[in-house]
């Protein structure tokens, strides 16, 4: 079962990633764990991107492209994985339809968590991150017991830059013009499959497995 995770930032498809791993029993992949674990263990291609990383650029696909096609096929990955944040455009998506096809392979599944601009706004501009220890809190659905206070260590919490309204609005941008059309892109392939992200959590996750099945 190889899936990919679709949806804006803030729509909450890291968290469902987890959950389709956890039940089914098959690695999460993030393009940033990958890097980490190519860089830390020193792989040719780690190395090659580390490069690019430092000069502040972004990695070539090919990099990308190359270090993942090594991570899925590791053990762990024989029975399927859920790609978290990779492909981001339509070039990303094309070479790594290739790259399976030229392995006899293809995804089975693009999930889509869908959630509308507004939500998402909102959503994210409810953040509270603590500046100590790094917790996370949402006023709305997981506030602290103390009002911006953290629960842990005691600590302030702030709305982080990345959560502010215009800083959020700008990313949902980039996304609608970058990333959106990769859902066309995996519609025209057959493997698309829309969930309504405005729900809770358990109630996108049932869906999803509805789809997944088993």
């Amino acid at each position: 079962m190889k899936i990919i995770m679709l949806g804006a930032p803030g729509a909450g498809k890291g968290t469902q990633a987890k959950k389709i791993a956890a039940r089914y029993g098959i690695p999460h992949i993030s393009t940033g764990d990958i890097f980490r674990a190519n860089i830390k263990g020193g792989t040719e291609l780690g190395m090659k991107a580390k490069t690019f990383m430092d000069q502040g650029m972004l990695v070539p696909d090919e990099i990308t492209i190359g270090m993942l096609m090594d991570r899925i096929h590791e053990d762990d990955c024989r029975n399927g994985y859920v790609l978290d944040g990779f492909p981001r455009t339509i070039p990303q998506a094309e070479s790594l339809t290739e790259a399976l096809k030229g392995m006899g392979e293809a995804i089975d599944y693009a999930v889509n968590v869908d959630v509308p601009d507004e939500n998402i706004v909102s959503r994210m501009g409810g953040r509270r991150a603590c500046v100590a220890c790094g917790a996370t809190y949402h006023v709305e659905f997981n506030a602290p017991k103390a009002e911006g206070v953290c629960d842990t260590c005691g600590e302030k919490l702030v709305l982080r830059d990345d959560d502010k309204p215009e800083t959020v609005q700008k990313r949902l941008n980039v996304y609608h013009e970058q990333t959106q059309p990769l859902i066309d892109y995996y519609k025209k392939a057959g493997v698309l499959k829309e969930v309504d992200g405005t729900k809770n959590m358990e109630d996108v996750f049932q869906d999803i497995v509805a789809i997944l099945g088993v």
